[in-house]
């Protein structure tokens, strides 16, 4: 199988680009046309089903089973809805009657990232807060801001009978600061009004990646709120998460990049209803090893960001040939039963990377496609993807 976009001895971006130092200047002009790669369940009216679907509900129920797993406990949960309760109420108080305070001023309060959404992991009880100021996010208000959080939210506990677990602390980073206790833990991340953001000064200022990173993941948590509730969605997002973690080729996939590919698979289909979560599992997989994040694919649009950006641009052209051969070895382990390997029951992440044998079936790994390019001579252009600056604003959260 080979991947889009990768092939050796070729141009990446595929054909109709032209020939290197041939022609008129203005034959030159290279066109961006994205493709999007084959997609069995777009194109199932064109391809039916000779036989009826095997029966799936193996694969069904381990993939519930693992999502309960990686879903926080009880105690997880009641853990980390209290601490954010007392850091809400603090703020919303602060942005209502601020005072004598008068280091900084709140304009709002805004919870965001796996808290907000009901993606969080088992083992990982830490919530988003982003607090959005009237004024310049400096250093020195982000700190003023903390120690008053702090200081509030002891006298509200005065009255509580607080066990040593639950005894507060406060960290600062270059974020903003985190309230925490032993069982979970709140990142206020502070950002400033959008109009402010031009004003921002590298000396005296918060980091202008980190501040824009911080009103994305607002935009992030509001598309999320309106168009991926569903909870099969939120099932196959903890999976993804997972497999993020656990397999080399796929630590790229960021959160929101997870999020994102989640909704694609269980959304994008010709009936516009949700598939089913095994079906979804399947074409993650699919659709990763046919070069959904290589050069050349149309990819996913970021639904929050203003113009083309596709989210895989902000992987490098390893991560990506890593991604789609991580994919292309472990949709073949898929179909030989693998499951149990991939999703974790079978502690076995060298699936991936080593040859391995499924009822007689030998899954042997690729090799890399992609090879740095040699050095450019003079007047030579990268046939890469005639698309300059796509980035994408890494979300600041689990």
């Amino acid at each position: 199988m080979v991947r889009p976009g990768l092939m050796r001895g070729g141009g990446r971006g595929g054909m109709g680009m032209g020939m290197r130092g041939r022609g008129a200047p203005y034959m030159n002009k290279k066109t961006f046309l994205p493709r999007h790669p084959f997609d069995l369940t777009l194109a199932e009216m064109a391809f039916p089903r000779v036989h009826p679907a095997p029966d799936d509900s193996a694969l069904t129920n381990a993939l519930l089973k693992r999502s309960q797993d990686l879903t926080p406990t009880a105690a997880e949960q009641t853990a980390i809805s209290n601490l954010v309760a007392k850091v809400q109420g603090v703020l919303d108080n602060i942005v209502i009657a601020p005072g004598d305070f008068t280091k900084c001023q709140l304009e709002e309060v805004r919870q965001v990232g796996s808290y907000k959404k009901g993606t969080m992991m088992a083992g990982n009880n830490v919530a988003d807060i982003v607090i959005i100021l009237k004024s310049l996010p400096t250093k020195d208000c982000a700190e003023a801001l903390g120690k008053k959080v702090e200081e509030d939210l002891q006298k509200s506990m005065k009255t509580e009978v607080v066990p040593k677990a639950e005894a507060l602390s406060l960290t600062y980073s270059e974020k903003g600061f985190e309230i925490m206790n032993s069982l979970a833990k709140v990142r206020c991340l502070i950002a400033t009004l959008p109009q402010n953001m031009r004003k921002l000064e590298t000396e005296k200022h918060l980091d202008f990646k980190i501040i824009q990173s911080h009103l994305a993941a607002i935009r992030h948590t509001r598309w999320f709120e309106e168009n991926a509730h569903h909870s099969t969605i939120k099932v196959l997002i903890r999976i993804l998460k997972d497999l993020a973690r656990r397999f080399d080729g796929f630590k790229p996939l960021n959160p929101w990049i997870c999020d994102l590919l989640a909704h694609s698979v269980i959304m994008n289909n010709p009936s516009r209803q949700a598939l089913p979560v095994n079906v979804a599992f399947r074409r993650v997989f699919q659709l990763l090893a046919s070069g959904l994040f290589v050069p050349g694919s149309a990819g996913i649009t970021d639904p929050c960001e203003v113009g083309h950006f596709r989210v895989h641009t902000s992987m490098t052209l390893v991560q990506q040939d890593e991604c789609c051969m991580t994919a292309q070895t472990l949709v073949r382990v898929l179909a030989h039963g693998g499951y149990k390997h991939i999703l974790g029951f079978v502690e076995n992440t060298t699936v991936a990377k080593e040859m391995s044998v499924w009822d007689g079936v030998v899954v042997s790994p690729l090799e890399p496609a992609y090879e740095k390019p040699s050095e450019k001579k003079d007047g030579e252009e990268d046939d890469m993807e005639c698309v300059e600056g796509e980035t994408i604003n890494e979300e600041p959260t689990e």
